[in-house]
């Protein structure tokens, strides 16, 4: 654990996502959806990271109290910084990525002068989670029979992988389930399949490097200007990586094992998502959860009904 670097300043303590009440949870702003959910998910326990909200009404008086005291709550001297405001725009601050206080006390200004809210949270290391997976809850139009998907991916890479990187899931477990009325899923239910041949591995990890490149690196300020091709991007993110003694991405490890083990309790956690969400017409949910070696953390909840096609997988 690092000691938290203290931001000099005459602030004012935020209130953390830990510290929130019921009243206050279930009060979220639903301007800002991705706070709301993670309050949510607070709500039914489960695991999330210690966050605070800072919208662009507040000033940065407010800014500084909220990075202050969520450093000296968590004891660390980086935090993780993501941006909220409802519908995004096809050019948006993707986020996620995780900051000395001071780069993230700038990085915030930025985005809450353009307008956007900014959630700051624990820091995570992007380079070294175990697993990543998408949840996928659809139901049909009476509110009751649909399907659950789990998307899977490995060592080394991130929610952002599956969610917005194009890079294809190295495994996928569809059932069939009634939301309206709980039924534990038999091992028959679940149809695994996976996606893990030569070829696929090297594209996909080809895609995750350049990624890293040009989303990643480029945000946190460790590379200026990415090389112009997908090989050199992914090239230079191998040695920085490899350089970094982030070697995740090459690990072995028995994904289809893993998700076996955590299939059912996601699948509950997925039941209690769809049967305590606030909209009761929703038809697409989904939420991603990241295993960071010591925990796992779910990050939100996306009401997919305009993001997400409603049609099943085949």
């Amino acid at each position: 654990m690092t000691a938290a670097a203290t931001i000099p300043s005459s602030v004012v303590s935020a209130p953390l996502l830990s510290s929130l009440t019921e009243d206050e949870l279930m009060g979220a702003d639903r301007r800002y959806p991705k706070w709301a959910t993670m309050c949510q998910l607070r709500r039914l326990c489960l695991p999330t990271l210690d966050a605070v909200l800072v919208t662009p009404r507040q000033d940065r008086l407010a800014l500084d109290g909220a990075i202050t005291t969520l450093a000296e709550a968590t004891r660390q001297d980086r935090l993780l910084i993501r941006s909220d405001g409802g519908a995004e725009a096809h050019r948006y601050y993707r986020g996620g990525n995780t900051f000395p206080l001071a780069d993230a006390a700038t990085k915030a200004a930025g985005l809450l002068k353009a307008g956007r809210a900014v959630i700051l949270t624990e820091p995570t290391n992007r380079f070294t989670n175990c697993l990543t997976a998408v949840l996928r809850i659809d139901r049909d139009s009476r509110g009751r029979h649909g399907t659950f998907t789990v998307e899977a991916l490995g060592p080394g890479y991130d929610v952002a992988d599956l969610t917005r990187g194009g890079i294809a899931p190295q495994v996928t477990v569809t059932a069939e389930a009634d939301w309206s009325a709980y039924s534990e899923p038999w091992w028959s239910d679940l149809r695994m399949s996976t996606d893990i041949g030569l070829d696929a591995e090297r594209d996909r990890r080809r895609r995750r490097l350049a990624r890293i490149a040009t989303d990643i690196l480029t945000d946190t300020g460790h590379l200026t200007k990415p090389p112009p091709s997908t090989d050199e991007q992914a090239a230079w993110a191998e040695a920085w990586l490899r350089e970094h003694g982030f070697h995740q991405l090459w690990r072995d490890y028995d994904l289809a094992l893993g998700i076996t083990r955590r299939i059912r309790g996601w699948f509950d956690d997925a039941f209690m998502i769809a049967i305590c969400h606030p909209r009761p017409g929703w038809t697409c949910l989904a939420t991603a959860v990241s295993g960071l070696g010591d925990r796992c953390v779910f990050w939100d909840i996306v009401d997919g009904s305009r993001k997400y096609s409603t049609r099943r997988p085949t």
